[in-house]
C-alpha cells in the first residue's frame, strides 16, 4: 500500500490542496441577520446587526407575522426616510426573518426601463418571481444497492453486423430483501450517464424511468485506501416503495419552462433559435393557463401557494404607467407582499406634472402601510460602525471610533462606514495593528464627502454646467 500512496502524493501535493469552503464577499448589509426583536415582538436597542429604529423594526415585525400567517397577500408596505437611515437593511431583515423557503425578490425602480421588453412585463416578471409554489408529489421508486447489472443484446432487426440492446437486467438489494428488474433499453442510457456500477446505491423512478445515483454502498468503504467517493448506507425497507418529493418553484420558473418550446434538431430550427433575442416576453395567455393549472393543483391539495416578498427600492423612479399597473396587480388573486422604499419627500410623479408625497400617486399610497425611518444619532452611528468593523475584520481604537461617529454626524453614515477600509490600509502602512485616530484624520483629508464637495462647487468656478 505504501508505494501506491507514495506515487499518489508524487502526482498530487496534498498540502497544496485548497479548502473548498465558500468565502462570501462582505457587502453593505452582510451584518443584517434579522430584525432583532425579542419574543414579545419588541425591538432590542442592538440586535441581529440592526441598531436603533425601534418603531420601524417593530412595525416590520408585525408585517413578518402577517406574511407568515398568510394574511397580507396583495398588500403593500412603504419604507420612507432620509438616505442612510436603514430602509434597505430593514427589508433584508424582513427577508432573513422569513427564512430561505419564502421567496424574496429585490429590484430597483429603474430596472423597468429596458429597450427589449415592456416596463409592465418586467414588473409582472418580478411579481411572479416573488410567488412560490411548494409541490408535494408522491413517487413510486425502486431503491437499493446494485448487485447485478446485465445488458442483454439481440440481433439488429435492420440486419448487418451490429447488435442492439433488448433489455437491461438490474438487481437491487436493501436491508429487507432483493429484487431483480427487467428494464427498457432507454433506461440503459440513464444508467450510463450516471456511471452506475455494481455496488452503487441508486433509485429509479417507476413512472418516468429517471435514474439517480445516490453514492457508493458503505460495504465497499474499505476497498481503497484513498478514494474521492461518497459512501452511503444500504437503504432500509423494501426495494419498491413510495417516496414523497417536495419541490419549491416560483411562478416565474413555470412561466419560463413553458415559454420555451423544445425546438427541432434540424439545422434550420437551430439557426432560428440562435437568431432570436435572449429576452422574450411571456404572453398573458400563457400566464392565465399556468394560473389555471396552479389553482387546480392547489384545489387537489398537490401544491401549496407561498406568497413571497417583492422589494422595490427607489420606487419614485417608476412612472405613472407602472403605478397604474401596480394598482391592478396588487388586487389580483395571485399577488405577493410588495415592499417599497423611497428617500423622496413631495416630488413630481414621473411622466406627469403632478406633485405627490414620495412621488407616488395618492390612490396607490392609500393601499400602503407606511413605516418611517428616523436619522441616526452619534451613539447609534458609532454602534453601526463598530458592527461593520467586526464584520470586515477591522480593529478600531476607541478614539478613532468616536472621531468616526463625529464625521458620520457631520457628513453621513455611509461616508463614515466607507472610511473603514482606507483607514485600515493607511494604519497598516504606518505599522499599526488597530485603526488610530490619526489614520482616520488622514483619510478625512484625502477624501471629500458629498456635503463638503457640494460646498466647494458652490464657491469655485471653472466647472462645466
Amino acid at each position: 500500500v505504501a508505494p501506491a500512496i507514495a506515487r499518489f502524493t508524487n502526482n498530487m501535493k496534498i498540502e497544496e490542496v485548497k479548502s473548498t469552503t465558500k468565502t462570501t464577499r462582505v457587502s453593505a448589509h452582510t451584518h443584517v441577520k434579522g430584525l432583532g426583536l425579542d419574543d414579545a415582538g419588541f425591538a432590542t436597542p442592538i440586535g441581529a446587526g440592526l441598531v436603533g429604529q425601534e418603531k420601524a423594526r417593530e412595525a416590520c415585525g408585525v408585517v413578518v407575522d402577517l406574511i407568515k400567517s398568510r394574511k397580507m397577500a396583495g398588500r403593500a408596505l412603504l419604507l420612507a426616510g432620509a438616505p442612510g437611515t436603514g430602509k434597505t437593511a430593514l427589508a433584508l431583515g424582513i427577508a432573513q426573518e422569513l427564512g430561505p423557503k419564502v421567496p424574496f425578490c429585490p429590484m430597483v425602480g429603474s430596472e423597468v426601463f429596458s429597450s427589449e421588453v415592456k416596463k409592465t412585463e418586467i414588473l409582472m416578471e418580478n411579481f411572479r418571481r416573488a410567488i412560490g409554489l411548494r409541490i408535494r408529489e408522491e413517487k413510486e421508486v425502486y431503491e437499493g444497492e446494485v448487485i447485478e447489472l446485465t445488458v442483454e443484446e439481440t440481433e439488429n432487426p435492420l440486419g448487418g453486423y451490429g447488435r442492439t440492446i433488448s433489455h437491461v437486467v438490474l438487481g437491487l438489494k436493501t436491508s429487507k430483501g432483493t429484487k431483480t428488474l427487467r428494464l427498457d433499453p432507454s433506461i440503459h442510457d440513464a444508467l450510463t450517464k450516471e456511471n452506475v456500477t455494481v455496488g452503487d446505491v441508486i433509485y429509479v423512478e417507476a413512472n418516468s424511468g429517471a435514474v439517480k445515483r445516490v453514492g457508493r454502498s458503505d460495504a465497499f468503504a474499505t476497498e481503497f485506501d484513498l478514494e474521492a467517493e461518497e459512501y452511503v448506507p444500504v437503504p432500509k425497507g423494501d426495494v419498491h416503495k413510495k417516496k414523497e418529493v417536495v419541490q419549491d418553484v416560483t411562478l416565474h420558473d413555470l412561466d419560463v419552462a413553458n415559454a420555451k418550446p423544445p425546438g427541432g434538431k434540424d439545422v434550420v430550427s437551430m439557426l432560428s433559435s440562435l437568431g432570436k433575442s435572449k429576452k422574450t416576453e411571456i404572453t398573458d395567455k400563457l400566464r392565465t393557463e399556468i394560473n389555471r393549472v396552479v389553482n387546480r393543483y392547489i384545489d387537489q391539495g398537490v401544491a401549496e401557494l407561498i406568497p413571497g416578498v417583492l422589494f422595490i427600492d427607489e420606487v419614485h423612479m417608476l412612472d405613472i404607467e407602472c403605478f397604474t399597473y401596480l394598482n391592478r396587480s396588487l388586487e389580483s388573486t395571485l399577488s405577493p407582499i410588495v415592499i417599497f422604499a423611497t428617500n423622496r419627500g413631495v416630488c413630481q410623479i414621473r411622466g406627469t406634472d403632478i406633485l405627490a408625497p414620495h412621488g407616488i400617486p395618492v390612490d396607490l399610497l392609500d393601499r400602503m402601510l407606511i413605516v418611517r425611518t428616523m436619522p441616526y444619532n452619534r451613539e447609534e452611528m458609532m454602534q453601526i460602525i463598530s458592527i461593520r468593523a467586526s464584520v470586515e475584520g477591522i480593529e478600531l481604537e476607541e478614539s478613532a471610533l468616536e472621531l468616526m461617529g463625529e464625521i458620520g454626524t457631520r457628513a453621513s453614515l455611509r461616508y463614515a462606514v466607507q472610511m473603514l477600509t482606507p483607514a485600515r490600509i493607511l494604519n497598516e502602512t504606518m505599522g499599526r495593528a488597530k485603526i488610530h485616530r490619526d489614520g482616520v484624520l488622514e483619510v478625512d483629508k484625502l477624501f471629500f464627502d458629498g456635503k463638503a464637495s457640494a460646498k466647494m462647487l458652490a464657491k469655485s468656478e471653472g466647472y462645466m454646467k
